[in-house]
């Protein structure tokens, strides 16, 4: 288990415990516990504490994985990639899901506000546990959803979080942001264009 593994432990025992807890002292020995996760998790993600504490802020009652959203669209055997402002990166249309919104609504919304097209969420193809891939060390512990999309209409187009919209052949990939996704995931779902009966994949 790598030293981010733990730290996500320990962050969640104590705020479960900080959740639960009634008795004064053992509030206390929830806090102490947080405050040294938060100092690992900033070791470890090159940040500071204070801004991993100020993450963690509203991060209240039972600690639940973050769920992180994706479409895969494919038009003529190419898949659709957004390049990030923020990286320079390649990924995935996605992000966090929202309270309100159904995973596949998510799915549909952010490629229309990062990629300009309007697609229907058809299958779910992953669900992955972002820790047991190649992702660099991350904060928060989440899920993937990887929803296949059907290309419906509208026109490609960037927005304050992209640069770029293109489509991609599987032997022609631009360099991936591989905080948002691998490049193993993306052959993944190359496997389910050839096998579009394949069963969805988790872990």
């Amino acid at each position: 288990m790598s030293r981010v593994s733990w730290a996500q432990k320990i962050q969640a025992i104590a705020q479960t415990g900080l959740a639960y807890a009634g008795d004064p002292y053992d509030r206390e020995r929830y806090e102490q516990l947080q405050a040294l996760a938060h100092e690992m998790l900033a070791e470890a993600s090159a940040s500071r504490p204070e801004d991993i504490r100020e993450l963690f802020a509203l991060e209240k009652g039972y600690p639940t994985p973050k769920v992180d959203v994706r479409a895969v669209v494919f038009r003529d055997g190419e898949l659709l990639l957004v390049q990030e402002k923020s990286t320079g990166g390649w990924t995935l249309p996605g992000g966090w899901a929202d309270i309100g919104d159904s995973a596949s609504e998510v799915a549909a919304r952010e490629t229309r506000e990062e990629a300009g097209l309007d697609v229907r969420p058809e299958k779910l193809l992953a669900v992955f546990d972002k820790a047991r891939h190649t992702h660099p060390p991350t904060v928060f512990y989440c899920y993937k959803l990887f929803f296949r999309c059907a290309l419906i209409g509208g026109e490609a187009r960037v927005n304050h979080e992209t640069s770029d919209v293109g489509f991609f052949p599987r032997e022609g990939l631009p360099p991936l942001d591989t905080e948002r996704v691998t490049a193993e995931q993306i052959a993944r779902m190359f496997v389910h264009l050839d096998q579009p009966e394949r069963p969805t994949d988790f872990d």
